[in-house]
């Protein structure tokens, strides 16, 4: 499978700037698709980390875009009620016309998070069940009539939900996370979607994803080995890494290395990164969904794609 690369659009970044206007992100998912991008990903929060309501936005993605997939990256499922979910995802999935991927995760166990489940309603300690109930749901109303569902969250009786996705069965489901959980079920999934910490975390754990994925009776291939890195270039290494530290601090609000201990970040010259990615691809990921930390969105996404992006996908 070839390897393939996203761009991250910067929602979180706009709305702490203070500059919310959709225009320069969509100008930046035109900018990627034509620079040879494959992918066009948008982060999701509600209240922990202000940002646009990604679904939404990747409406209007889809329609200002012709052949650049779209996804989550990650949504969080539990937050949202089932039936609702699966009628948004399936009018997104015919905007997109069968381009959409769901990436879904769990939530990190934080204060700010907790807070967010407590302002929708949602008990904190029953995401995880809630998780897989709404996952469950979405796929059986995205593929038949007359749903029927009694779990220990949510019940429906004979329910039938149209339109469906325009990718018969739905969009292929990716799921984030490198806790125990995430690991112990990416195997049912269409993808392990991580955000690190490392390429020797990834190493580790990738062939016993796909190990539990054969003992399963999937194809060898069912998963795809993908990645969330965070990239700060710079031709000078200090700079790129001052610029890495107050990014992930903006954006967090907790010191810089407690979340490089937890995310894969890259802070330095062009050549390195594609030294550095090159080893991800080598343990296995065939796609790499990049975050730029900061800096001018557009001239990133341009040199990427000249001088990075080339190199990789060819194995050069």
């Amino acid at each position: 499978m070839p390897v393939e690369f996203g761009a991250l659009l910067p929602t979180r970044e706009t709305v702490m700037s203070g500059r919310p206007g959709t225009g320069p992100m969509l100008a930046m998912a035109e900018r990627a698709e034509a620079a040879g991008y494959d992918a066009v990903w948008i982060g999701d929060s509600i209240t922990a980390r202000p940002r646009h309501e990604p679904l939404t936005l990747l409406a209007a993605v889809a329609a200002r875009t012709r052949r650049a997939r779209i996804g989550t990256a990650v949504l969080l499922p539990a937050l949202r009620q089932p039936v609702v979910l699966a009628h948004v995802i399936g009018t997104l999935d015919r905007i997109a016309e069968g381009r959409l991927i769901l990436g879904v995760g769990f939530a990190a166990d934080n204060p700010p998070i907790r807070k967010e489940f407590a302002a929708v309603g949602v008990p904190f300690e029953r995401r995880i069940g809630r998780f897989l109930e709404t996952i469950e749901i979405c796929q059986a109303l995205w593929s038949r009539d007359g749903v029927s569902f009694a779990g220990k969250h949510f019940t429906l009786e004979s329910v039938t939900m149209e339109p469906k996705p325009h990718r018969p069965g739905g969009p292929p489901i990716w799921i984030g996370g490198s806790g125990p959980t995430a690991l112990r079920l990416a195997a049912r999934f269409d993808a392990w979607f991580p955000t690190g910490p490392n390429v020797g975390f990834f190493a580790e754990h990738w062939p016993e994803i796909q190990k539990a994925a054969r003992a399963a009776g999937r194809a060898a291939d069912a998963v795809t080995g993908a990645a969330y890195v965070t990239l700060a270039l710079d031709a000078d290494r200090a700079a790129a890494e001052q610029r890495l530290w107050s990014f992930l601090e903006t954006y967090y609000a907790v010191p810089a290395r407690a979340m490089l201990a937890r995310q894969a970040c890259y802070a330095g010259p062009i050549e390195g990164a594609i030294e550095w990615l090159q080893r991800w691809i080598d343990a296995g990921v065939r796609h790499i969904a990049i975050r730029f930390a900061g800096g001018d969105q557009l001239a990133q996404i341009d040199e990427t794609a000249s001088r990075l992006l080339p190199r990789l996908k060819s194995g050069a």
